[in-house]
């Protein structure tokens, strides 16, 4: 039987390895080409699968688990060839059990016992170790079907349930003249191999049960365990003082002291997680970090924020402060552009681009993601805007591709957004600067010589020094604080 394996592809640049989040498909499913597979975690983002092929599935990896590129995940089989397998050696063998076999002996049964004969006839299967005392133990038996390929011979025993079957007087037949009667044959029950099935059960409800000492192999369950299962194990064995003899103790609890295992977690560091920690630990020692700082009077931004959402123009169109920053620092990047470029340290150069794709850091369930906005500094506010607003929505489902978060050059982090006035933002690997957005906050400012309350925000801007100066990251801070104080002042840099 022919079947495609599907190996976990490379879906983003330098790939190693990928968590399975969740399969679409079920054992035995039957699929057509790019129906919908599997949903996998990489170092970026989660990504959805299609099937390459058409056929009846079987899964090589389970939920959560963590997968290197190339390694096989799905084996599909051709829905023309999934009943020409297994499928066919179960039928065969109801077939020989009802005794619908054809009566004329094949050749490959010629010289057997008699007894064996009769046997056959009947379709049971056959102790060839008691049976054909005078056969090579090399030499298949066929009792249904084109018989077994020369790579997998099999051989059938004669079963307990199957002897018990057959007529009483089997082994008082007499055998043909001049030759003795063949010997009862006796019933060989094999035994079914002691194997230790790896239970069914989540990330999350293996890690409460090694938490409660809890063995999930000992849990008679059918289909997966739940956390409901483990809980109800844990209040058994807590009912009834069971010790370390106790097949529910997960004997490997045992090592591990009950006080500090209840008020510790332990979660491998894998996916976006692991990819952003990385991310940040080589930025944070291979590009020298200078931050700066402005404080800012938005107020007449945040009339204008105001203004526009109560305009019927604008109607539909999201208008935050975040919008106008980001406005702000594009015009900023614009008027002094050499600090849109990154450092190649391959060749010692610093490269200057004349496109700005604005990344926008953006917090998911699944970690900090920063997709970026492509040819941002050439878009119109609306524009911007609806840009904004699928770049946040798209990241928040988790269906940010590698692609939207490769080649950004400068980026933007809301930290504002979560009540925070100011911070030390650190770049995005390859990238020359990032601005923080603190908290617009009403607070004592000077106007005109007179101390009245204003709206103000702080803004931190950190930027590698290998490709900026302190004078061009103060220019670029500065003139992004002047768009914001005075929104009118964009005009005169469009």
């Amino acid at each position: 039987m022919s079947a495609q394996v599907f190996n976990l592809p490379d879906v983003g640049e330098g790939l190693t390895e990928a968590e399975i989040v969740s399969w679409h498909v079920e054992p035995g499913q039957t699929v057509a080409v790019n129906d919908p597979l599997v949903d996998i975690e990489t170092a970026k983002s989660t990504v959805e699968l299609p099937s390459p092929y058409a056929g009846v599935v079987e899964l090589l990896a389970e939920a959560g688990q963590l997968i290197e590129v190339g390694t096989p995940i799905v084996r599909i089989v051709s829905a023309d060839e999934a009943g020409t397998g297994p499928a066919d050696d179960a039928s065969a063998g109801a077939l020989s059990t009802a005794g619908d076999v054809p009566t004329t002996p094949s050749p490959e049964l010629d010289g057997a016992p008699a007894a064996s004969q009769e046997l056959r006839e009947k379709g049971a299967p056959i102790d060839e170790s008691a049976a054909g005392a005078g056969e090579p133990e090399e030499r298949p038996q066929v009792l249904v079907g084109p018989g077994p390929k020369a790579a997998g011979a099999r051989r059938r025993r004669l079963s307990a349930v199957v002897a018990a079957a057959g007529d009483e007087d089997t082994d008082q037949r007499s055998a043909p003249p001049g030759q003795s009667a063949a010997p009862p044959l006796e019933p060989t029950v094999v035994p079914a191999p002691s194997v230790r099935r790896r239970p069914q059960a989540k990330p999350p409800v293996r890690l409460l049960a090694r938490r409660l000492g809890v063995d999930l192999q000992a849990l008679d369950v059918v289909g997966a365990i739940t956390r409901a299962d483990v809980e109800r194990a844990a209040a058994q064995l807590s009912a009834s003082g069971a010790g370390a003899g106790s097949p529910l103790v997960d004997k490997r609890s045992l090592a591990t002291p009950a006080g500090r295992a209840e008020r510790e977690r332990r979660v491998p560091v894998k996916g976006i997680r692991k990819a952003t920690a990385q991310a940040m630990v080589r930025s944070a020692f291979t590009a020298p970090h200078v931050t700066e700082w402005l404080a800012v009077d938005m107020t007449d931004t945040m009339q204008l924020v105001r203004e526009l959402k109560a305009d019927r123009a604008w109607a539909g169109v999201r208008v935050n402060p975040l919008l106008f920053v980001a406005r702000a620092f594009l015009i900023a990047v614009r008027t002094f552009p050499e600090i849109n470029a990154s450092w190649d340290e391959a060749t010692h150069e610093i490269v200057y681009k004349d496109y700005v794709n604005l990344g926008i850091a953006a917090a998911t369930p699944r970690g900090l993601l920063v997709p970026n906005i492509k040819d941002a500094d050439a878009m119109d506010l609306r524009t911007l805007s609806n840009a904004l607003d699928d770049l946040v929505a798209t990241a928040r489902a988790g269906k940010t591709q590698p692609a939207e978060m490769a080649n950004g050059t400068v980026t933007i982090t809301n930290i504002g957004a979560l009540g925070v006035d100011a911070g030390t933002p650190i770049l995005n690997p390859g990238e020359s600067a990032i601005l923080a957005f603190g908290a617009v906050r009403p607070q004592p400012w000077v106007v005109d010589g007179q101390i009245c309350v204003r709206e103000v925000t702080q803004l931190a801007m950190s930027f590698d020094h290998r490709l900026v100066d302190g004078e061009l990251g103060s220019h670029v801070l500065a003139r992004t604080g002047e768009v914001l104080g005075d929104p009118r002042r964009a005009l005169l840099y469009l």
